[in-house]
């Protein structure tokens, strides 16, 4: 029996024996409609199609036209995610999402290999190797752009203010997520970058501060979230509550009420109120704008650097019967302004731009932290 008998037996058997509204009467028609076209592609396509693909390729067509971030996830899809968020896997070392159609950059990831060749947030992926990835969906995008470990791909894209697109030739790798690093500037410089928000970021932060502690010089300090694509939400929370006291960190509303909830910070300002640097960019996304927007809001922190992604929207991971699962926006958050940050993004207090196209994080030329730098010591 094809697909489309299937289809309309079962709508058959539901207006036969339920009662349905004629809003549920033109979705079993659009549903018919649907069996109807996968029979015309089985019998007319040009070349033999594996129609499995096809209703995975549909499925997340539907998800995919409600917003950038859902989508469809098949069984070998979420097992790669999940390798992925244990904190080791092979790649180039960026995030993507879907913008208009066209897979772009959130970020790329510290010393990745993207990184390195010169990859930055807001890049348009246009090629990969010879395919044009124009009307890909974002998981066929991401599978082209996986391989054995010390393979070596090619991708084009485009960059806003250049005519010309950039190609780049990169080597995959091991990719090692080290989500915070630190060091001492000037001998008074509490410096500490996060690359994302992992599981324990909030237990590396603390430990890191209480190292500098020790260090009795340690004036104040600058939280560096330039090129973090965000992560777990609880993470962006308890690192936001380190440097308050009080007050509201971030609200979510969604369509349930137990989607609407508000979080608020408790007493104890990990740093005793030292003075507090954030740094931020276009690839600063999600947890990363919930972390700057609440501090900026709460003029707890000077913010430097430029507008961030804006990622308002809260996702989270459905299973599904086939052991896929759907990634399906939720919930949109909000600062404790009642503003959201979704396409908007979160805006520095003083804006200064990468510069250059040989602009690397924590190189000679990173004119941001150099910037921060001189508010300290003058």
């Amino acid at each position: 029996m094809d697909n489309r008998r299937i289809f309309t037996l079962i709508i058959f058997f539901i207006l036969y024996f339920g009662k349905v509204t004629a809003q549920e009467e033109t979705v079993y028609d659009k549903i018919d409609l649907f069996g109807e076209v996968l029979d015309k592609i089985n019998k007319e396509y040009v070349e033999e199609v594996d129609q499995s693909d096809t209703i995975d390729a549909a499925i997340n067509g539907v998800l995919q036209s409600l917003d950038p971030y859902s989508s469809y996830m098949s069984p070998k899809n979420l097992e790669e995610m999940q390798t992925e968020t244990r904190g080791e896997f092979g790649g180039l070392g960026i995030e993507v999402g879907m913008e208009a159609g066209v897979v772009k950059v959130i970020s790329p990831l510290d010393n990745s290999p993207a990184e390195r060749e010169g990859v930055k947030a807001g890049d348009y992926i246009v090629k990969i190797n010879d395919t044009q990835v124009q009307g890909k969906t974002l998981n066929e995008a991401v599978e082209l752009m996986r391989g054995p470990v010390g393979s070596t791909l090619e991708i084009t894209v485009r960059r806003i203010g250049l005519r010309k697109s950039l190609v780049f030739n990169i080597t995959r790798e091991i990719i090692q997520v080290a989500s915070v690093k630190s060091e001492v500037f000037d001998e008074k410089i509490g410096y500490i970058r996060l690359t994302s928000f992992n599981e324990n970021s909030d237990d590396q932060i603390k430990k890191k501060i209480k190292e500098f502690k020790k260090n009795k010089k340690i004036e104040g300090y600058i939280l560096d979230l330039r090129n973090n694509p965000g992560g777990l939400l609880g993470q962006a929370i308890k690192i936001s509550d380190f440097f308050l006291d009080d007050g509201e960190i971030v609200s979510t509303k969604g369509r349930k009420k137990n989607e609407n909830q508000k979080w608020f910070a408790r007493e104890g300002d990990i740093i005793n109120g030292k003075a507090l640097i954030v740094l931020i960019n276009k690839g600063s996304a999600s947890a990363s704008e919930i972390v700057a927007g609440a501090l900026k809001d709460h003029k707890r922190a000077v913010l430097v650097g430029e507008k961030s992604y804006g990622k308002g929207s809260v996702q989270s991971i459905i299973p599904l019967k086939n052991r896929g699962a759907i990634r399906l926006t939720i919930s949109k958050y909000y600062l404790p302004s009642g503003k959201s940050i979704s396409e908007v993004g979160v805006i520095p207090d003083i804006t200064v731009e990468e510069e250059s196209d040989d602009f690397r994080i924590l190189s000679e030329n990173d004119n941001q932290l150099k910037f921060a730098r001189k508010l300290f010591t003058g």
